[in-house]
């Protein structure tokens, strides 16, 4: 077996745990942000892709973790490289999703504010925008994406609050037509749906955005000790380097020495 370095095998080992840590946090992370953001039927768009994205970036990272600890438990020079090659790819596409992502999230609130705005008025939207929208205001205690004017004239169910919100001052008092005629008054809740939407989807991108980069870094971490530990391995007899204490910090020769008669004497 080659000689490698045990310190620079025991940091490799405690960076590829603390890799693998990352890698469940990730999956804990995904687990969170899909109990958080939670909605029946098709929920908010994009909502799924990013969890399928999260839950697998956290599983690839375990095994990359545990086949870089392999390697250089052994000094398996196939599993280093192996590993070496996917901190390469892993550390490039991390960059390459993260710098659009950081440019990109500026512009996100007027991107969903317009998109939303298309799916007005909500009456007269396809079933599945009400089938959504209904979902959220029921589960965020919210009436209309940005007013409960959104549903002109047709307010729904999801929208009434119950008398627990009316004591928790979550509702307020509208008037809106019925029969074409007749005025009702209906209390609902006072809340837009979209700022609740809004933070959410930023939370989301908060989470991502950190996660790319946490891997970026960690990536170009593990490129420089698995590169440090092949290295090794392929040139174990290679002479170590031995530090020496310059001359200008010897001690100096005694000044006097001890005085011996001679034998005989």
């Amino acid at each position: 077996m080659a000689q490698v370095n045990t310190c620079l095998k025991l940091i490799f080992t405690i960076f590829n745990v603390f890799f693998a840590i990352v890698g469940g946090v990730i999956i804990a992370l995904a687990l969170l942000t899909q109990v958080v953001t939670n909605v029946d039927g098709e929920g908010l768009e994009g909502r799924t892709a990013g969890l399928i994205a999260l839950y697998t970036v956290g599983a690839v990272t375990m095994v990359i973790a545990i086949l870089g600890a392999y390697g250089a438990h052994r000094e398996n020079r196939v599993c280093l490289i192996v590993f070496l090659v996917c901190m390469v790819i892993g550390s490039l596409m991390m960059l390459r999703a993260g710098i659009p992502a950081v440019a990109a999230r500026p512009e996100l609130e007027s991107v969903l504010k317009e998109k939303f705005h298309q799916l007005l008025p909500l009456d007269t939207a396809t079933p599945d925008v009400k089938n959504m929208a209904n979902s959220l205001q029921r589960q965020l205690h919210c009436c209309g994406l940005f007013s409960y004017t959104d549903w002109e004239d047709k307010i729904p169910d999801s929208c009434a609050c119950g008398q627990q919100e009316e004591l928790e001052g979550e509702c307020q008092s509208v008037n809106y037509r019925e029969f074409l005629t007749q005025r009702r008054t209906k209390s609902v809740y006072a809340k837009a749906c979209f700022p609740i939407i809004l933070h959410y989807v930023l939370m989301f991108s908060n989470v991502m955005i950190g996660v790319v980069f946490t891997l970026a870094v960690l990536a170009l971490l593990g490129m420089a000790l698995s590169s440090a530990i092949i290295h090794q391995i392929r040139h174990p007899n290679r002479p170590r380097v031995l530090l020496t204490v310059p001359a200008i910090f010897t001690t100096s020769p005694p000044k006097y020495q001890e005085l011996h008669n001679p034998p005989g004497y």
